[in-house]
């Protein structure tokens, strides 16, 4: 295999492009282990005035509620300084996945899905510590994400 690193001042984080003839198991496996690679690094969140170091794998969902956009985990809720735009933008092409307006689903913490209401997608969250709803305009792709 053939491996080159190239260094772009202009990059705020690393972007890995994989080049294959086909896509073969190896490959897969290639990219999904970048993929968590990524996805251990830590980020900030904030609980009481005190910054957390939380590592992404860790977080079930962000949300909206009526003060910001929150970061839940299996160990508590915790308060995110960016919008969930800007949250969406830096995961792009990770497993969280916007599921309505006002919420963000890490795929990989998923334990259940509901397909039984009509237009509408009940994610069981890992731990059973949270519920998440799909608005319809998020299904199709919720689907697509997840193989069904």
């Amino acid at each position: 295999m053939k491996v080159e690193i190239k260094i772009d001042p202009g990059l705020t984080k690393p972007h890995a492009v994989i080049y294959a003839p086909a896509a073969t198991p190896d490959v897969t496996a290639l990219a999904e282990r970048l993929r968590k690679e990524e996805g251990a690094s830590p980020f900030a969140a904030f609980r009481e005035n005190e910054a957390v170091m939380i590592p992404l794998g860790d977080v079930l969902r962000f949300y909206t509620d009526g003060k910001g956009v929150s970061c839940q985990t299996e160990k508590g809720v915790y308060a995110v300084r960016q919008r969930l735009y800007e949250l969406e933008e830096e995961f792009a092409g990770t497993r969280f996945v916007r599921v309505s307006n006002s919420e963000m689903v890490n795929l990989d913490r998923v334990t259940a899905l509901d397909l039984s209401l009509t237009g509408t997608i009940r994610m069981t969250l890992a731990g059973g510590a949270a519920v998440a709803f799909a608005s319809r305009r998020y299904v199709k792709k919720i689907k697509e994400a997840v193989g069904l």
